[in-house]
């Protein structure tokens, strides 16, 4: 299964619209694929994933949650979390 990278956001959210150019940047730096969920169009993991604000950054190893970032995440606080995982 491996790594999978999820980032819940909406649209309209300044956080989500800062987010998502610094997840391009990761993607490209780390060579991975983070996968970008709007939550609004797919209501169920905000219960799945208790959710609680947007954007929400999660890192799942396996299928078991690494780590979460809640609000927009940095980009070296990403690649830092990410690089052990690889």
């Amino acid at each position: 299964m491996g790594i999978s990278i999820l980032c819940f956001s909406q649209e309209g959210c300044m956080g989500c619209s800062e987010q998502a150019p610094i997840n391009r940047e990761v993607e490209k730096d780390l060579v991975v694929s983070i996968e970008e969920i709007d939550i609004v169009k797919n209501p169920r993991f905000v219960r799945q994933y208790h959710l609680r604000v947007t954007p929400t950054t999660i890192i799942l190893l396996n299928g078991e949650e690494k780590r979460r970032f809640e609000g927009l995440v940095h980009r070296e606080e990403l690649e830092a979390a990410l690089r052990p995982l690889l």
